[in-house]
C-alpha cells in the first residue's frame, strides 16, 4: 500500500463521513491528503495530520475528527491499525501483504514507476547555461548544465513537453572584447586591458589563421570581424561538444544577434507601447516597470537611439511566448539576482503572470577543493575552472550527481578527492553500488534457476518493511522535486534508499546457502531486489547519471 493509496482511502473516508452528514466541510472534501513516513518507526508505517488541517474548518476538535477517521480507516483493506497521537495525528499501520505488494507494483511499472501526468499539457521552454561564447564553459555554468538538464528530465517524467534552449549571447561588448583579444594574440600583442586571456585564446587565434591565412593582411577592423565570426563559432562549437560529453543536449540554440537583425526588438517595443506601458523622457524610451513591482522604471531605447540591453530580453521573452510556450524558465547565476525584479515586471508588462508564465531560478557559486584547498586556476582557461577540468578530475557521473545534489540557492564546496573515491563515502558511488549489487544478485539468482515471484505477505521483516516504505515514497519525491523545481531531492532520496537496501541486504538473506532449498521467501525477496534496482535506475536517470550493472 503506497502513500497515494492511503491518501485516496482517507479521502474516501472523509467523503463518506460528509455524505452521512457526520462531517461538514465548507470547502468540500479535499482531493488528496498528505501521508508521510513518520520519523520514528514505532509510530507506524505512515502518518497523516489531516484531522489537524480540517478540524477548524469542520468546527470540530482535531482529536474528535481523528477518532471519526480512525474508526472508518481501520475497516479499509490492507490497514492493520490506526492510532491517534498528540493533538490529532493519525499513525497508520499497514498489513504486511498490503505493504509488500508495492514491490510488485514497482516491477510492473518498470521505467515508468514514479512518473505522473501532473504537468501534462504544459509546454515548457527551459533556458539554462547560456554562457557567453567568449571562453570555455566555467564551473558556474556547469552547475546549471547538471541542474537544468535534471529539471528538464523531471518535468518530462511528470508529463510536460520540454524544449531545452541555449541563449547564445553573440551581440554586444563582450564579443567585441573577445574578438579584439584574438586579433591581439594573433599579432603577438598583449591582450587588451579588458580582454580575455588563457591558452584557449591562442589556440583559437591560431585556428582562425589556419582557416583564413590572409586574415592578418586585412585592415584591423576587417581582421577583427573575421576573428569575431570565426572565433565565436569555434568557441561555441567547443562549448557544445563539452556539453554533449556532459550528456546535456539542447533542442534550440537561439542567437541574441538574430533578435536585433530580425526586427524582433522593435516588435516587442511596439507591443509594449500599444499596451500603454512605455513613455518618453529625457530623449529616451522607458518601460514603466515600477508599476509592476520593479524598484524603478527601465530605459529600453537610449537617447542616442540605440536599444538598451533590456530591449533584447523583451524581444526574447515575447518570441518564446509567440512560439507557443506556456511557461518560460530561465536559470541565472548568483550575479544576476538583482535582475529578477525587472524581468518579472517585464513579464507583467506584456500582460502575463509572473511566476506562472515566467519563472527565474538563481544558482549560487561552486567552489572546488583539492587537499582541502580551493582550486583557483585552470591550466587552459587561465582564470576559471572549466567543465573539462571538472570531468577530468572526477568523471561525468560524479560531476552531474555532485552538482545536482544540493539546493541551487546554496553555495557548494565540492571536495574533488571525495568525489573521485571508489568508496561509500562518495555519495554517487554509494548509490551506484547499490544498483550494481542488485544487478549482481539478480544475475546470480538466474544462474541458480531462481526467479522473482510475488509473495507480498511473506515480506514481514523490519528491514523489508523499511525498504518497501522507501520504494513507495519515490513518486512523491519526484512530484515534490517537480513542483518545487528541486531535483536535489531525488539525489538525497536515492542515498536514503541505498541505505535502506544495504541494511535489508545485511539482515535478510536473499539467496539460499549451500544445499538449502529455495523457498517462496527467497523468491519474494528477489521481487524486492528487482524493485529496488528499478527505482535506483529511474532516479539516477532523472539526474542524468548512469546506473552500472557492475562496478
Amino acid at each position: 500500500m503506497t502513500p497515494e493509496q492511503l491518501s485516496a482511502a482517507i479521502v474516501d473516508v472523509l467523503a463518506t463521513l460528509s455524505g452521512e452528514g457526520v462531517l461538514t466541510l465548507p470547502d468540500g472534501v479535499p482531493s488528496a491528503v498528505t501521508v508521510e513516513r513518520p520519523r520514528v518507526r514505532e509510530h507506524g508505517d505512515y502518518a497523516t495530520n489531516v484531522a489537524l488541517q480540517l478540524g477548524k474548518k469542520a468546527g470540530m476538535n482535531p482529536r474528535d475528527l481523528a477518532t471519526l477517521v480512525q474508526e472508518r480507516l481501520r475497516q479499509v483493506a490492507g490497514v492493520a491499525g490506526v492510532d491517534i497521537a498528540g493533538p490529532g495525528f493519525l499513525n497508520i499501520h499497514v498489513e504486511a501483504g498490503a505493504q509488500g505488494v508495492v514491490a510488485e507494483q514497482v516491477v510492473a511499472a518498470g521505467a515508468r514507476y514514479g512518473a505522473s501526468e501532473s504537468m501534462a499539457g504544459e509546454n515548457i521552454n527551459l533556458e539554462f547555461v547560456s554562457a557567453n561564447p567568449t571562453g570555455p564553459l566555467h564551473i558556474g555554468g556547469v552547475r546549471w548544465a547538471a541542474v537544468g538538464d535534471a529539471l528538464g528530465r523531471v518535468f518530462e517524467f511528470c508529463g510536460a513537453a520540454v524544449t531545452r534552449e541555449y541563449y547564445f549571447n553573440d551581440h554586444g561588448a563582450q564579443i567585441d572584447r573577445f574578438s579584439s583579444s584574438l586579433l591581439a594574440n594573433a599579432k603577438g600583442l598583449p591582450a587588451p586591458e579588458d580582454g580575455y586571456g588563457g591558452d584557449y585564446i591562442s589556440e583559437i587565434a591560431q585556428a582562425v589563421i589556419a582557416k583564413r591565412p590572409d586574415v592578418l593582411d586585412l585592415p584591423d577592423e576587417q581582421a577583427q570581424e573575421v576573428f569575431r565570426n570565426e572565433g565565436v563559432e569555434m568557441m561555441f562549437a567547443e562549448v557544445k561538444q563539452s556539453l554533449i560529453d556532459f550528456r546535456v543536449s539542447f533542442d534550440v540554440f537561439f542567437h541574441e544577434d538574430d533578435l536585433h537583425k530580425s526586427g524582433a526588438v522593435d516588435r516587442a517595443i511596439e507591443r509594449l507601447r500599444a499596451l500603454g506601458n512605455t513613455y518618453e523622457a529625457d530623449g529616451a524610451l522607458w518601460l514603466a516597470t515600477e508599476r509592476f513591482g520593479d524598484d524603478k522604471d527601465r530605459v529600453i531605447v537610449r537617447s542616442n537611439g540605440q536599444p538598451a540591453y533590456l530591449s533584447g530580453d523583451l524581444a526574447y521573452y515575447l518570441d518564446k511566448r509567440e512560439r507557443g510556450f506556456d511557461r518560460c524558465f530561465i536559470m541565472l547565476g548568483a550575479d544576476h539576482h538583482g535582475y529578477v525584479g525587472r524581468m518579472m515586471a517585464m513579464c507583467a508588462a506584456f500582460g502575463d503572470q509572473p511566476g506562472v508564465n515566467l519563472e527565474i531560478l538563481i544558482g549560487q557559486l561552486v567552489n572546488l577543493l583539492r587537499d582541502g584547498e580551493p582550486l583557483r586556476m585552470s591550466k587552459r582557461a587561465g582564470t576559471v575552472i572549466t567543465i573539462d577540468d571538472l570531468v577530468e578530475a572526477i568523471g561525468v557521473d560524479a560531476a552531474r550527481y555532485a552538482l545536482a545534489r544540493y539546493t541551487s540557492d546554496s553555495t557548494i564546496d565540492l571536495d574533488l578527492d571525495l568525489w573521485a573515491k571508489a568508496s561509500s563515502d562518495n555519495p554517487v558511488y554509494y548509490v551506484q553500488y547499490a544498483h550494481s549489487r542488485n544487478s549482481s544478485l539478480l544475475e546470480n539468482a538466474a544462474a541458480l534457476g531462481l526467479a522473482p515471484e510475488s509473495h507480498p505477505e511473506l515480506l514481514t521483516h523490519e528491514k523489508e518493511g523499511e525498504l518497501l516504505r522507501a520504494l513507495a515514497e519515490f513518486p512523491r519525491v519526484v512530484e515534490t522535486a517537480c513542483q518545487l523545481r528541486e531535483p536535489h531531492r531525488i539525489a538525497r532520496y536515492l542515498e536514503d534508499l541505498a541505505g535502506s537496501y544495504h541494511r535489508f541486504y545485511d539482515n535478510c538473506r536473499v539467496l539460499p546457502m549451500g544445499d538449502e532449498e529455495p523457498t517462496d521467501l527467497h523468491r519474494a525477496r528477489l521481487v524486492l531486489v528487482a524493485a529496488t534496482r528499478t527505482v535506483l535506475a529511474n532516479g539516477l536517470g532523472l539526474l542524468g547519471v548512469s546506473a552500472p550493472e557492475r562496478m
